[in-house]
């Protein structure tokens, strides 16, 4: 257990980042915002970068990757449409509470699935790193679709 520090926790704990006030100043990947809420320079988080991410109606991003880094999306709106792969020859959709787990190095794009909605969504990243490697990637034209909940659980329809 820690020890208590000098404040009393009272500067050193709790802090709350108002809707308004996140930092748009981050490595940014064409076709999406990203706004950081939770982040060393800003809480002095060591181990979480939190934030935010917009992509516009029918909008896309680059392909990219994020280096030794986890992400977890969480969708607050809209409808997310995940490539990935060597040449995002993989799909996948998520809405609204649904969650998405990308792994270290996963070569991906984020495309909102509407023309009419912005896609809203959560970011959470496993370290504090701004890690953002674009990518020059031809994708395929068709990429093959991946419905699953888990490994062990998976959907009727993924024939994987």
């Amino acid at each position: 257990m820690s020890e208590t520090p000098a404040d009393g926790w009272r500067d050193s704990g709790i802090k709350v980042i108002p809707a308004g006030e996140l930092d748009t100043n981050t490595p940014q990947t064409p076709g999406m915002n990203r706004a950081a809420a939770i982040n060393f320079a800003r809480v002095g988080a060591r181990k979480l970068w939190v934030g935010t991410v917009h992509i516009h109606a029918d909008a896309k991003t680059g392909a990219h990757h994020h280096g030794a880094l986890e992400s977890v999306i969480y969708v607050i709106k809209g409808r997310a449409r995940m490539r990935w792969g060597e040449k995002l020859e993989f799909v996948c959709e998520a809405g609204p509470g649904d969650f998405i787990y990308v792994p270290p190095y996963v070569p991906h794009q984020e495309i909102n699935a509407s023309t009419d909605e912005t896609l809203e969504c959560v970011l959470v990243r496993s370290d504090n790193d701004a890690v953002v490697v674009n990518l020059e990637i031809e994708p395929v034209e068709a990429p093959q679709t991946v419905v699953w909940v888990d490994p062990i659980h998976r959907h009727p329809t993924d024939g994987a």
